[in-house]
């Protein structure tokens, strides 16, 4: 590399401070923290500056002030946006959409990327940039997100999108996973290991479904499926006749499951595969059973089909997941599954 990639962090008031801090120390990490431990010449791989929207200091949702380099304004050419998370982008409208949208309108046109971290990538899909592309967000905003910008593509199951050069992340920790793999994106593999190793962290994560508490259905009027949402959420780990449960209701199975699907947004059979999941999850949180007993505890008697479903909703397998979220085992200096 011949000069630094520069790049731009919004900072915005109201906002998630590390969004900004975390990224600014992957950047600096890249091509300086590694060659120091070495005692090697350092390469300074990214020049990175923070711009508020009038250049003025900015507080956090939680009361630390922010001090930026320059005004928005004042930053004519970069490489790279990234905008960090707000808690103003939770509400709509957007209170300083009508500033900085025109500004990372204009960035993308003279050929900058723009990736946005959690609720910051609201601020992208404000500009029109990502209607039909893939994106994520947090999962607990996808689907405010998904009802505000209909033409883009959510994909809230993912931590990192990459679309045409607008990149995406998950929530306010996950931006050091956009960091990390934008330093892979521009400096290459081997730069970006070299940021996980100096700095100690893990290299990107793929998934954020293990970490969401996904509600089971959608608010609705539909009475009726109320009382068999009861029934399911009741006997979920028993084997339940669909039809049994129809007639009960005085409906023919394919009626109930049209109401269901139309009031829940899932079938039958999905809806209970979503309670066992989160049954199984706790099991694994609280617990050190094993995995074939917490099958059986939520309704599956094959494991192997049970691991596969448990993955499908995750993105994790049950051992992966107890290792993840489940209780600590410490003895003798290890830690233990």
């Amino acid at each position: 590399m011949n000069k630094p990639i520069e790049v731009t962090i919004v900072v915005l008031d109201h906002g998630f401070t590390s969004t900004a801090i975390g990224p600014m120390e992957v950047f600096y990490a890249a091509g300086r923290l590694m060659p120091y431990f070495l005692g090697e010449t350092e390469q300074p791989r990214f020049n990175v500056r923070m711009a508020s929207i009038d250049g003025k200091p900015i507080t956090s949702v939680y009361g630390i002030s922010l001090v930026p380099h320059c005004a928005l304004e004042d930053v004519t050419q970069t490489d790279l946006v990234l905008i960090t998370a707000s808690h103003s982008c939770l509400s709509d409208p957007i209170p300083c959409k009508t500033l900085i949208v025109p500004w990372l309108r204009a960035a993308h046109d003279r050929g900058s990327y723009l990736a946005g971290v959690c609720s910051g990538v609201a601020l992208v899909a404000e500009t029109g940039l990502l209607d039909q592309r893939r994106a994520t967000t947090h999962w607990g905003v996808a689907e405010t997100y998904r009802q505000r910008y209909p033409k883009v593509h959510w994909q809230p199951e993912h931590f990192i999108t990459e679309d045409a050069g607008l990149f995406c992340s998950g929530g306010v920790y996950a931006a050091i996973d956009l960091s990390l793999y934008l330093v892979e994106k521009f400096c290459g593999h081997e730069i970006a290991l070299e940021c996980c190793k100096s700095l100690m962290v893990t290299p990107p994560r793929d998934l954020q479904s293990g970490y969401a508490v996904v509600p089971l259905s959608r608010a609705h009027g539909d009475e009726r499926v109320k009382q068999i949402e009861l029934l399911l959420q009741r006997r979920f780990d028993q084997d339940i006749s669909l039809e049994a449960v129809a007639s009960e209701h005085a409906m023919s199975p394919r009626n109930l499951i049209r109401r269901f699907k139309a009031a829940t947004g899932y079938v039958p059979g999905e809806y209970v595969q979503l309670l066992r999941v989160a049954a199984a999850r706790q099991l694994l949180e609280r617990g050190r059973a094993p995995v074939q007993k917490v099958a059986t505890a939520v309704g599956y008697e094959d494991s192997a089909y049970f691991r596969g479903i448990f993955k499908r909703h995750t993105g994790m397998t049950p051992s992966e997941y107890r290792g993840r979220f489940g209780p600590l085992v410490i003895g003798s200096g290890e830690m233990k599954d």
